[in-house]
């Protein structure tokens, strides 16, 4: 599909189709970023933003609680075969 830059001010732009624009998963705001002289333009991401609501609905269910898998594992191979240096 090709688009047409338009002049916006001093800078330019270019009209994204709505069904291309809510495919893309775009809001508001959009990253942009130089990748091979080509421009790429992602959705903004918020790293971590349901963290909190997921730990706490994790305390009230008690499953924040670390458990140990390898209390239980004989460690005998790290005395008699490997070799500490």
């Amino acid at each position: 599909m090709k688009a047409s830059v338009v002049k916006i001010g001093n800078s330019r732009g270019i009209r994204i189709p709505k069904p291309i624009f809510e495919q893309c998963g775009f809001k508001e705001e959009v990253e942009l970023e130089i990748e091979n002289e080509s421009l790429v333009v992602r959705p903004t991401s918020q790293a971590r933003q349901n963290w909190a609501d997921a730990f706490a609905s994790m305390s009230e269910r008690n499953e924040d609680m670390v458990e140990s898998t390898y209390e239980s594992i004989s460690n005998e191979w790290d005395h008699s075969e490997w070799e500490w240096k």
